[in-house]
């Protein structure tokens, strides 16, 4: 009777002609993706370091690595250290971030990523020397780590289903907007004195770091982390809040019950819940023994975080004045100009792609990306073997290969960029969301820090026209394995996606019981 009921409600919702978008989820949302700020301010520090490292013969002196080169007398070797490490250290803290938020809750889990930040603000900021910066940026890539995990899986489940697309994709526009202060505070502090300067610019990040710690006690908890501890009556309130309609406020509820395994009659404020909900037996069901849908969901998530990093965006971010260079650019003011237009390219193709994910999808915007990279990594290896092998400038070449590199970072970050975390952090189920997530975190640090800390020896090894190349025949895979491996999501609740995996090497045609704009099914069943 109560499964009759939810059929029912399904039939008479539609999220697609929802009246308004909910303020209070967005609201929400918005504080969650602020661990982006932080992450963003402090990756910023990670690109300046490297692109001083590459652009010092030309005179190009951004960032926070050239004073603390200068005040500490350290050499290039330990600023590549400084640097690189960070990346060994955040999937210590998505690995950690992963069973702390089953075990304490989403929310706290976020005000424990601003106490990390903060305290890596402050380390940093403070430091005498050169070990106890190495010390601050252990705490900062800890933190790293937590921020990776902990927005999109709060905010993934906190969104209205019509609006997760959107939602989720926040903590990406935040991450940019995080790059753009870094930009500014370096501009600001390089005014200093050289002692100040680096010290205000590594420690300004523990003032937004200690706000999010404080505002995020007046967020609501996830309500899906609320039933999975048997806190019906709690979970019930924020649902209503963060819901479009009561239909839909009942219609999660009931699901999420039937995922936690909660008879659907059951109506008490505080229930006994199965203990695999508190994420016992995870690694287990991951690992050793997982369901066909399971193994399907798992090795879709490894999938799209690797291809979003194999696929060379850092390569293309990190490394964008050495690639002008190359390209033929030899003046300082247009190499500036030519990266400030990477990342204004980058932020506005980002909040495009937030108004795309819950119109066109994400399987049809994930694919429409991967073919845009294809194209734009090949013109960038053609463009740029041409100069290499060219005696004289070529004003078409240089022209060719700046618009292949905005090319490629606008079609990167409408779909591969946003998508990947959006897409990672809604397939898996309830009680294997954090860990789920946090896995594919790891697979995502690791493969960038790999990239970033090979690309310079792979251009020597085959110049820097031919490591693009390889990059477009790995993108050539990711659009292979996204094509065979990642059915659609878009409008489905986060119980429902289950359903959708299991079937490997196909896209299982949608047989919902009520759709968007009547003729897509929003409830697909494999």
């Amino acid at each position: 009777m109560a499964m009759e009921e939810a059929v029912s409600m399904k039939q008479d919702f539609d999220p697609q002609n929802k009246p308004k978008r909910n303020k209070f989820a967005l609201a929400c949302a918005i504080l969650a993706s602020m661990t982006s700020i932080l992450l963003g301010y402090v990756h910023d520090i990670l690109k300046n370091t490297k692109r001083i490292l590459i652009t010092t013969d030309i005179g190009v002196m951004s960032g926070a690595a050239l004073y603390i080169q200068r005040d500490l007398r350290v050499s290039d070797v330990k600023i590549e250290i400084l640097n690189g490490i960070i990346n060994l250290y955040s999937p210590v803290g998505s690995f950690i971030a992963g069973r702390t938020s089953d075990w304490i809750g989403r929310r706290y889990t976020i005000a424990l990523a601003g106490i990390i930040f903060f305290a890596g603000a402050i380390l940093m900021g403070l430091s005498p020397n050169y070990a106890f910066l190495m010390f601050g940026r252990f705490f900062a890539g800890v933190g790293i780590g937590f921020a990776f995990l902990i927005a999109p899986v709060y905010t993934s489940e906190i969104s209205p289903t019509s609006s997760r697309g959107l939602l989720t994709s926040l903590p990406e526009i935040f991450l940019n907007g995080g790059i753009l202060i870094g930009y500014i505070s370096n501009y600001g502090f390089s005014k200093m004195s050289l002692r100040l300067g680096w010290r205000l610019m590594l420690g300004v990040g523990a003032v937004p770091s200690m706000f999010l710690a404080v505002v995020v006690l007046v967020m609501p908890e996830s309500p899906r982390w609320l039933v999975a501890q048997g806190r019906l009556g709690e979970a019930k309130k924020i649902l209503y809040k963060i819901s479009d309609s009561e239909e839909e406020a009942r219609l999660r509820l009931a699901d999420i019950k039937e995922t936690a395994g909660i008879p659907q009659d059951c109506d008490d404020d505080v229930v006994l819940v199965n203990k695999q909900s508190h994420g016992q037996g995870v690694w287990k069901e991951l690992f050793l023994h997982p369901t066909r849908p399971v193994l399907h969901i798992f090795i879709a998530s490894l999938g799209i975080h690797f291809f979003a990093q194999a696929t060379g965006i850092d390569a293309v971010v990190l490394y964008s004045p050495r690639i002008f260079k190359s390209a033929g650019i030899k003046s300082d003011n247009y190499l500036l100009l030519a990266t400030v237009a990477v990342g204004f390219v980058k932020t506005v193709s980002i909040l495009v792609a937030t108004f795309l994910l819950d119109r066109a999808g994400r399987r049809v915007l994930l694919l429409c990306s991967v073919s845009g990279l294809i194209f734009s990594l090949v013109t960038l290896g053609v463009s740029l073997t041409v100069v290499g092998h060219s005696r004289s400038t070529l004003t078409w070449a240089i022209g060719l290969s700046i618009a292949a590199v905005l090319a490629y970072v606008a079609t990167f970050s409408i779909g591969s960029g946003p998508i990947t975390w959006v897409y990672s952090s809604e397939i898996f189920p309830l009680r294997l969301r954090a860990q789920g997530v946090a896995i594919g975190a790891i697979v995502n640090r690791v493969t960038s820090g790999v990239i970033a800390m090979t690309f310079l020896s792979l251009c020597k090894a085959i110049s820097t026209g031919g490591a693009f190349f390889l990059f477009a025949a790995v993108a050539v895979a990711a659009w292979i394995f996204h094509y065979t491996m990642l059915p659609e999501t878009r409008g489905k609740t986060l119980e429902e996606i289950e359903g959708s995996f299991g079937h490997f090497w196909r896209n299982p045609k949608p047989k919902g019981l009520y759709g968007t704009n009547g003729d897509i099914p929003i409830n697909e069943q494999c």
